[in-house]
């Protein structure tokens, strides 16, 4: 969602408390699991053009996006409560609360002029660097201006106030009061893979670039909508035999024009039983969700094991692969 400075947060450098030489070593600013209980919905744009790119050139951006996005797969699991964690010592400079978690979408973009980032921290962390967190939930705020934070320290909670759609973390890294991107430090303007990480060596694998992603999947007894399935009621009511239908959904994130998808069904047998072909996409997609299912036969679904294959084909290629399954019983 585009982020834009907030007046609160987006302010002169001040003088660091304590300087350092070095870069800082930035531990994960949200209490998740990277590909598995969160995701990294857009990277910041490299581009100083109208267009957008990514560090890896790719299109997990939009133009001017100051920050990277760590989001939640659904509103469920903001409900359920995340946390936001600093991502290095330092010390809290700003923070903002109160502002309610409604997705801009309802109410407009001008219900959050001048306070685009919501609930937020910005913390200083000496020579000039700074980290911004943003979007937190109303009354998660657990720190004050002048206190002292050490890396994970629990800061907030992941929220959706300020200018979003969707649950998620905007964290934003900037060193002498400019934006720079954690994943490519002092890599030119344009660059495709260049820079340093500034992420602890911990993480770097499972940070590793995934040029789109399966942010939710499961099975459902009828149609789903995208409704359902960010507000998690499409897992609550989960198929058996003698459901009205049997129904394979996905979400995926992070789509490119020209993506072919695929969702097939298999039966305990292996034998495919129903297909979603989808025409190659007219451009890119922040989201895309597709289903594909059957009517209950007669008598019933027979009981046992199945499986969904989703595949998604980028310029002849596999780029995106999940297999998921489910046991029906009576």
């Amino acid at each position: 969602m585009r982020l834009l400075s907030s007046s609160l947060f987006a302010l002169a450098v001040l003088a660091s408390p304590a300087a350092t030489a070095q870069t800082p070593s930035l531990r994960l600013p949200v209490a998740c699991e990277i590909g598995r209980t969160c995701f990294i919905q857009h990277y910041v744009d490299r581009d100083p053009s109208p267009e957008a790119q990514d560090y890896r050139c790719g299109t997990l951006t939009y133009d001017a996006h100051s920050g990277t996005d760590i989001r939640l797969p659904s509103m469920a699991s903001q409900k359920a409560g995340v946390a936001v964690l600093a991502a290095a010592d330092g010390k809290v400079l700003r923070v903002r609360d109160g502002i309610e978690d409604v997705s801009v979408a309802g109410r407009g973009r001008e219900s959050v002029e001048n306070a685009e980032c919501g609930n937020g921290a910005l913390i200083d962390h000496g020579d000039g660097w700074q980290t911004q967190y943003c979007h937190m939930a109303k009354g998660s705020l657990a720190v004050r201006p002048g206190d002292n934070v050490k890396a994970g320290d629990r800061i907030g909670r992941v929220g959706l106030s300020g200018m979003t759609e969707f649950p998620h973390l905007h964290f934003t890294v900037r060193k002498d009061g400019k934006v720079v991107d954690p994943f490519a430090y002092g890599a030119t303007e344009k660059s495709c893979g260049g820079g340093t990480s500034l992420w602890d060596e911990s993480l770097r694998r499972v940070l590793a670039y995934a040029a789109g992603s399966v942010l939710n999947k499961g099975f459902a007894p009828g149609p789903v909508t995208m409704e359902a399935i960010e507000s998690g009621a499409a897992e609550k009511d989960p198929p058996v035999t003698m459901s009205p239908a049997l129904v394979a959904y996905v979400r995926a994130i992070g789509l490119k024009g020209g993506d072919e998808q695929v969702l097939t069904l298999f039966d305990p047998d292996g034998k495919p039983i129903a297909q979603n072909k989808a025409p190659p996409l007219d451009r890119a997609k922040a989201q895309w969700m597709a289903f594909a299912g059957i009517k209950r036969p007669e008598g019933g679904f027979r009981p046992g094991l199945y499986r969904a294959v989703y595949r998604v084909m980028r310029d002849g290629k596999p780029a995106i692969e999940q297999a998921f399954g489910i046991s029906l019983r009576p």
